[in-house]
């Protein structure tokens, strides 16, 4: 699917193929793929493109891009969103809905969003409901997204009640992950990203996760680990994808320490200040393994074990390190309630039987929950 002349460009490039038959599309991994990305959008076939990104990376990466695609002869429109989780919001969709029509955005043409998890979200939702759907292209600028929400067709935005409540399922036509605009990001940025790297070795993967832990401060230089730990996760999340696209099964796994993680997010009501999403994730992640070892399902030296390795790349893992707290059991257990594995009123969770042996865990009672709960606020 990628043309062979952008291979020889690049020998260095990673192509991860995401097989979902007439919707099948590349993930293109490396260094300084920005450069190019002219060429290889355009080869897509569109006259047009308008980009969304927000007001940190549009300085840094849009001047570069427009100028890649315009030189491929596409019409260029940009649209430049306040940065951070709060944009995730009906105000901002209509505003990049409105944008792009009057761009004059046709169903052949590319929607292109440039920058992390929230500008991707936000962009690929406009694009699917945009004329009743127009194709778009990921271009991800944060590890977190290289390594998840640029992935998989999840698209959406945050309600009042809740994290990634309204949204739509729409693949991207193309992913161009180019691990050099990492090098810009803030360190808090990084470890965020890093959380969902380690997330994949714990649901399945044991000896990823050892690479993980051998190999970490590699991905955060920037060397050939950065690439291929970039290049695993999106292998891994692409072969849960094309097993079970909407999540109607195992594609749940890939939530692991999100149930934990959402909820500690609207508690912090999506303040960056105070939390972003890897940091929900690694204390949920840590919560996930802790809450199986309190169920008797999981060794508490492997919960051990996660936590040791987040904390030495400087993750939090615990509810005290959320500064200004987190609220009660009652109001985590509120939040919990609104999560979209919730069937039937009851709360379902993705835990684990040790590292790489996770599990989808319907049914489980609140009150073990609420108990489980009860001593890590105390903790």
């Amino acid at each position: 699917m990628t043309p062979a002349s952008a291979r020889m460009d690049n020998p260095s490039l990673i192509t991860v193929p995401v097989p979902l038959g007439e919707r099948a599309y590349d993930i293109l991994v490396g260094r300084g793929l920005i450069d190019t990305a002219g060429a290889r959008i355009a080869a897509l076939g569109a006259r047009a493109a308008a980009i969304v990104t927000d007001e940190h990376v549009g300085p840094l990466y849009a001047a570069a891009l427009t100028a890649s695609l315009e030189a491929q002869g596409l019409r260029v429109s940009m649209i430049t969103l306040p940065p951070g989780e709060a944009t995730k919001s009906y105000a901002s969709l209509e505003r990049v809905c409105d944008a792009v029509l009057a761009a004059r955005i046709e169903r052949g043409d590319l929607v292109v969003a440039l920058g992390g998890g929230v500008i991707g979200d936000l962009a690929g939702f406009a694009a699917a409901v945009v004329r009743r759907g127009v194709r778009f292209v990921q271009v991800p600028t944060t590890l977190l997204s290289q390594v998840d929400s640029s992935v998989g067709g999840k698209t959406g935005i945050n309600s009042r009640y809740g994290k990634n409540l309204v949204g739509a399922f729409h693949q991207p036509s193309l992913v161009i992950a180019d691990t050099a605009l990492l090098d810009t990001l803030p360190i808090r940025e990084r470890r965020a990203g890093y959380a969902e790297v380690v997330k994949y070795g714990l649901i399945d993967d044991e000896r990823f996760f050892a690479w993980c832990e051998a190999n970490w401060q590699g991905v955060f230089a920037g060397g050939p680990e950065r690439d291929e730990a970039v290049a695993q996760s999106c292998r891994a999340k692409a072969a849960v994808v094309v097993r079970d696209e909407h999540e109607t099964g195992d594609r749940a796994l890939l939530n692991l320490g999100h149930t934990f993680g959402h909820a500690l997010e609207k508690l912090t009501a999506y303040d960056s200040r105070r939390l972003v999403h890897g940091e929900g994730v690694a204390i949920g992640l840590s919560q996930a393994f802790r809450f199986s070892a309190f169920l008797g399902l999981c060794p508490p030296a492997d919960a051990e074990r996660v936590e040791v390795h987040l904390n030495a790349v400087g993750l939090p893992t615990r509810l005290s390190q959320v500064p200004g707290g987190c609220g009660t059991v009652d109001a985590l257990l509120d939040a919990m309630a609104q999560d979209k594995k919730v069937k039937g009123g009851a709360l379902t969770f993705i835990l684990a039987r040790g590292i790489g042996r996770s599990f989808i865990a319907p049914g489980i009672e609140a009150d073990q929950v609420r108990t489980f709960l009860t001593g890590e606020i105390s903790a």
